[in-house]
């Protein structure tokens, strides 16, 4: 590891559940980031921090003037420019030293797949069913680890699915097809600080993951901002899931 690694990772160092071999295998590693408004940004940031060592950032819409108060990657000059390349940029601030890519286009199942299975984790910090359906089906069939965030008003949740989903959940077992209704900040709110709690925590079990630190799998982690509080429920494998359920112990 080069001497100014050393030193920007020296906190990762320190910690006997990473150390060098740890921060090694994040700087080797590639993340795939789906979604970047406020979850994302907290997460991306994190991870580029870190070191991950290529971070690719997926998210087809502008940034916006009501984006800004949560949104921490952009300032009032990115409105109307595309957020992945936006975001890009700014984390390439934020660490020079890895390689950021941006798809600043929707993608399509073909094109999704072939992200996800280069990727050795994704993130989907986006605020729709049919895209996290769609991520979700391509790390089953990819076997690939999977982080889901989501924040709305002063709530959020995060879980982490996989790779070995011949014997554990993902995230189609707890969100059955029929939950179409996925409410929006736009028409509930949100404060501020929730999804940047939620992408910090997401960023949490990606480095967990990437530096072969044991995490808890299949668990959806509730946070009440009101109370302060955390819940966990632990998702079961649906027998009649259809992404995962036709998977069998190998």
């Amino acid at each position: 590891m080069p001497d100014p690694a050393i030193t920007r990772h020296a906190r990762h160092l320190a910690l006997p559940q990473v150390g060098a071999d740890g921060q090694e295998r994040i700087g080797a590693s590639s993340a795939l980031l789906i979604g970047a408004g406020g979850i994302g940004c907290s997460a991306a940031s994190y991870l580029a921090a870190s070191g991950v060592g290529h971070l690719v950032i997926c998210d087809f819409d502008s940034v916006d003037a009501t984006n800004l108060g949560r949104q921490i990657l952009y300032g009032p000059d990115d409105v109307g420019q595309p957020k992945a390349e936006v975001a890009a940029r700014r984390l390439g601030i934020i660490n020079p030293d890895i390689e950021i890519s941006a798809i600043a286009n929707r993608l399509d199942d073909a094109e999704l797949r072939n992200q996800v299975a280069a990727a050795d984790i994704v993130l989907d910090g986006c605020d729709n069913f049919a895209t996290r359906f769609q991520v979700n089906d391509a790390c089953v069939e990819q076997s690939t680890c999977l982080v889901s965030g989501a924040a709305i008003r002063l709530e959020g949740q995060v879980a982490e699915f996989g790779p070995d989903y011949e014997t554990s959940p993902c995230y189609r077992c707890f969100y059955k097809e029929a939950d179409e209704s996925l409410e929006n900040c736009a028409g509930n709110g949100v404060l501020s600080p929730v999804p940047g709690v939620i992408g910090g925590l997401m960023a949490v079990e990606a480095l967990k993951f990437l530096a072969g630190i044991e995490s808890q799998r299949g668990v959806l982690r509730l946070f009440d901002g009101v109370s302060g509080e955390f819940r966990a429920v632990r998702v079961e494998k649906r027998s009649d899931c259809p992404a995962c359920s036709s998977l069998r112990p190998q």
